[in-house]
């Protein structure tokens, strides 16, 4: 599995960076932009991201603005859905309007921080990005 870690913050993204490595070969941006451009560049080499995780409170393109981004990509490349990036949102904000706003931007999972593990776990098996 290839992940696209995008978290400004150095604490949580060595930890998800360790964490996520378990399951596969990870990259990671410290903002929304390098997040976007890790993304095109992957598809332009045709080794697309199967997880990207996106962190909402980013410098130069928030999480929202991330995820947008991306979506977009993949429907002027007309991505089919069962190929897109599976895109999970980890944040602090656990307030419903910004779940739902990520929910209605195109992401399908959501991880409170700190982040907990076997709960993140289950989120990827439901997923069926792990077994």
């Amino acid at each position: 599995m290839r992940i696209l870690i995008a978290e400004d913050d150095f604490a949580s993204r060595k930890f998800m960076l360790k964490f996520l490595s378990q399951f596969g070969e990870c990259d990671v941006t410290v903002d929304g932009m390098e997040a976007v451009d890790a993304f095109l560049m992957a598809l332009d080499a045709d080794t697309p991201y199967d997880l990207v995780c996106l962190d909402i409170m980013m410098p130069a393109l928030d999480g929202y603005q991330a995820l947008k981004a991306i979506r977009n990509i993949e429907q002027e490349r007309k991505i089919p859905e069962e190929e897109q990036a599976k895109i999970i949102m980890t944040t602090a904000l656990n307030e419903s309007t910004n779940v739902n706003r990520a929910f209605d931007l195109g992401c399908v999972g959501y991880a409170g921080k700190p982040i907990d593990q076997a709960k993140f776990e289950t989120v990827l098996k439901k997923l069926e990005l792990i077994p």
